[in-house]
């Protein structure tokens, strides 16, 4: 994909650092105090076409390639994780899965939407399943009177489900498990279909202003239409494709987000002083800031990687998976790191250093957990050395 023109990317980039800087950060404080982003706030990310960013310029969108959307992607996780999370699934998850498995009715339709704004999650797990596709229990039976689909169960942790105008809901088409997980498919389900329900929002460590919740299907009736492909059994495998695009976007921005604590680390370290000199000249204290920015430099470049072999076509699951769980981790350890550079300060809600702790944790679990993706690299790498024996 070629993406938007570089020179003009490049000036788009800009323009969105100086919106970062002089309008989200100054806003976090009363992001966090409402637990919500305020409506001109989300109305001004929606002119910027921030959710309709790799949306193709003929359906509206900016006609990102994934390289440019994930930078895009890093440059507002310098904020608040609020901000980011209220456009990414739009981009990362639904319309991947629309691009990778959906028709050209479904394209023309739910495209302009998307690139319009209005908000989509996604709908995977449940109460009891996560991972476990075969566990899944939420069910679509074809509609005994005529052409169309019930569906029934419940999602849970569905990120931007209170806000949401559309949802893509996984459901299992067959009763029982099927190789390659071909029994389960893919629905567009507007969010205001009768027999939806939305829960109230979860109450979460982190992340203010980000909303997830439980989504409660009851015999929710949906057009043959909006069977994502017009194909049962393909859901899981669409699913699956996005969730790369997701995980590309969790670990920029646990990239983005770890920049924006070390440098708040790096200002704290010398401005404070302990035996009449800043911080910032104690070697152990310069260990931690050299370490961390090592480790930012690293995802950086693993960024850059996977999603150039994305641009080329490449199958990126195996390293979009590493890139995730190696972002992620590291975010978690660089925050760690600046509570201990403020020092009981850190420990303080007052100050920016517990926030960036709080925020961080999440990006290890959400988009599959390190440890679910570490199996998943792994049982790749072995079928991958088994093809080559």
């Amino acid at each position: 994909m070629n993406g938007m023109d570089p020179e003009l990317f490049e000036q788009f980039i800009e323009q969105l650092e100086r919106y970062v800087r002089e309008r989200l950060i100054p806003a976090e404080r009363e992001v966090i105090e409402a637990d919500r982003v305020p409506d001109e706030i989300v109305q001004e990310m929606r002119d910027m076409g921030l959710f309709g960013l790799t949306v193709p310029e003929e359906y509206g969108g900016a006609g990102l390639n994934t390289s440019q959307y994930a930078r895009v992607v890093k440059t507002m996780a310098y904020a608040a994780p609020a901000y980011r999370s209220i456009f990414s699934i739009n981009v990362g998850m639904f319309n991947s899965a629309i691009k990778n498995g959906g028709t050209e009715a479904q394209k023309t339709e739910w495209w302009p939407r998307i690139a319009a704004g209005e908000i989509a999650c996604f709908g995977l797990t449940e109460p009891g399943s996560g991972s476990d596709s075969a566990a899944m229990a939420t069910t679509a039976r074809p509609d005994p009177s005529g052409n169309g689909w019930i569906l029934n169960g419940t999602k849970r942790y569905i990120t931007n489900a209170p806000h949401a105008a559309v949802g893509l809901i996984m459901a299992r088409t067959e009763k029982e498990a099927l190789p390659k997980n071909a029994h389960v498919s893919a629905f567009i389900v507007p969010m205001d279909t009768p027999g939806v329900t939305v829960g109230s929002p979860d109450h979460k460590m982190g992340q203010s202003g980000s909303h997830i919740a439980d989504v409660i299907l009851e015999d929710v009736h949906v057009p043959g239409e909006a069977l994502l492909g017009g194909e049962t059994g393909k859901g899981f495998v669409f699913a699956m494709k996005s969730l790369d695009n997701g995980r590309i976007s969790v670990g920029a921005a646990a990239t983005g987000y770890a920049r924006r604590a070390l440098d708040s680390a790096l200002r704290y370290a010398t401005e404070r002083k302990a035996f009449g000199e800043p911080i910032a000249n104690f070697q152990l204290i310069q260990q931690m800031l050299a370490e961390s920015e090592t480790e930012i430099y690293a995802a950086e470049c693993m960024m850059t990687d996977v999603t150039a072999r994305a641009d080329r076509g490449e199958n990126i699951l195996r390293k979009a998976a590493a890139f995730k769980v190696f972002a992620s981790e590291m975010c978690g350890r660089v925050v760690d790191r600046v509570v201990q550079i403020y020092g009981g300060a850190g420990y303080l809600a007052e100050y920016d250093a517990e926030r960036f702790f709080r925020d961080a944790r999440i990006y290890r679990i959400y988009e599959g957990t390190t440890q679910i993706l570490q199996l998943q690299i792994a049982k790749h790498m072995l079928r991958d050395f088994a093809a080559q024996a």
